[in-house]
């Protein structure tokens, strides 16, 4: 009877060691350095970059703003990444599952949680304006902007953003996008569109960048990108470069946490980290040298807000390489497909984090939860693309659909989820764990890590809840 016990309890620890196996094997990840870095710069590079940081630089004083926005990205934005990345690759698991799996039985579980609604609310209403993408590509192509005024393109956005169907199309045809790319997994999905689109990303803004520089009175955006004012640095200056590093490197809601879950154990999370950093902040410039020298050579102050990329901008073109029609056509094609495949590299992102959830938390294949994920995604973004047309009477706290879930996500959870993330590595998970994961087990010198836990611990909650009281208009 005891020998039966014992076959059993071997065999059932034999079924279980399997089973670990297995789900090590099957757990998918990213094959090579560059497919890492890659894919994790693709996940923060997005439409905020190409629009929210000429728009920030312009309020702030240009060239003063970036330096301060440099240090902001240095000081914070990388460590609060490296704290993500940590969370990821130890727990080798999903946004939503990380923190039960390093903390179960406690409350931090519902940072994890809030990460996947948070991924799910921006996708639903950033398809939206990766929609109005194509809606200006197909008008770049067929060549509409050309000889139109400054009040009729104000007119075009207009009629377009509210029309009933229109944007919808556009928005489920960017969900369906992002879809494709999701279920082929994340090597063969994420990782190889990477390879494909961040390369031609960066192609694009070298063009666009040498055409803009070379227009007449182009010199003068380039001083104002290049030669700081430091009378305009004050307090708003640095809280708006704060706001715009942890918004453009798109900490806080999780994405690097599910990224670095696919991470292998001899990634180095620094370099990766401060590789994703800068490639980020290159783009964010990079479109600086595109939009100031254009702008400045028609006598338009790039501060336009959220209508500078589609209505002030095509104008800007139309202006600018008035005398070249080719050059103007060519231009704002590139400068569209531009748009596009930046905002494709970060909707990829947010699909991830919710499509890997429900995959690994409910079992489901990973078609099964993709098809999930965008379903769920097609719904609201449909009510928030109507809400800025025939749904516009309809509001909730005196928000539209789309206002509201902006106002949510880029307020409240993401700088909630940035603070809580860097408390949770600062202060709850052992210091063992992070050092363990920053120096690869002992392999890797760190002389900094001193300093990020101390960022981690102090400075990072602290500009976050700078950052959150000012965004909620009580500094």
């Amino acid at each position: 009877m005891r020998a039966k016990v014992k076959r059993i309890f071997y065999f059932c620890m034999f079924l279980n060691h399997n089973q670990l196996d297995m789900e090590k094997k099957e757990r998918a990840g990213f094959s090579s350095k560059l497919g890492v870095i890659l894919a994790s710069a693709g996940s923060a590079v997005g439409l905020g970059n190409i629009w929210r940081f000429p728009y920030e630089a312009g309020n702030h004083g240009g060239a003063a703003f970036i330096l301060v926005y440099l240090g902001c990205v240095l000081a914070l934005g990388i460590p609060i990444m490296l704290a993500e990345l940590v969370i990821g690759r130890r727990a080798r698991a999903n946004t939503g599952n990380a923190f039960q799996k390093l903390a179960p039985g406690t409350p931090w579980k519902w940072i994890g949680l809030a990460g996947v609604l948070t991924g799910i609310l921006i996708l639903s209403y950033y398809s939206v304006v990766a929609g109005w993408t194509l809606e200006y590509i197909g008008e770049a192509v067929t060549n509409s902007f050309a000889g139109k005024q400054a009040e009729d393109f104000i007119g075009s956005f207009n009629a377009f953003t509210t029309h009933s169907w229109r944007p919808v199309v556009w928005a489920v045809v960017f969900l369906l996008l992002t879809h494709f790319i999701i279920v082929r997994g994340v090597e063969k999905g994420i990782e190889r569109s990477s390879k494909i689109m961040m390369p031609t990303l960066f192609l694009l803004m070298l063009l666009l960048a040498v055409c803009a520089v070379s227009l007449p009175g182009a010199g003068a955006g380039l001083t104002f990108l290049l030669k700081p004012d430091f009378s305009k640095v004050n307090s708003d200056v640095f809280l708006g470069a704060m706001g715009q590093a942890f918004f453009s490197l798109s900490v806080g809601m999780g994405v690097l946490i599910t990224y670095g879950s696919y991470f292998k154990k001899e990634t180095n999370l620094t370099k990766t980290a401060f590789s994703v950093g800068m490639i980020d902040t290159l783009v964010a410039i990079l479109s600086g040298f595109i939009i100031f020298p254009a702008a400045f050579a028609v006598g338009v102050q790039p501060d336009s807000g959220s209508g500078l990329v589609f209505i002030t901008l095509p104008n800007v073109f139309q202006q600018a390489f008035g005398d070249v029609p080719v050059l103007a056509y060519l231009f704002s094609v590139m400068f569209y497909l531009l748009l596009a495949l930046a905002a494709l590299t970060s909707t990829i992102s947010l699909h991830e984090v919710a499509t890997s959830y429900l995959h690994e938390r409910y079992g489901l294949t990973r078609k099964r939860a993709a098809v999930w994920v965008t379903a769920v995604c097609v719904v609201l973004a449909a009510g928030c693309s109507m809400s800025l047309g025939v749904g516009r009477g309809y509001t909730i706290f005196g928000l539209t659909l789309f206002d509201l879930f902006d106002y949510v996500t880029a307020k409240v959870l993401l700088p909630v989820g940035g603070f809580f993330i860097s408390l949770f590595v600062g202060w709850y998970l052992d210091k063992r764990v992070v050092r363990a994961e920053l120096t690869n087990d002992g392999t890797l010198r760190l002389p900094v890590y001193r300093l990020i836990v101390f960022i981690l611990k102090y400075l990072a909650p602290l500009g976050i809840a700078c950052i959150f009281v000012n965004e909620l208009g009580l500094l």
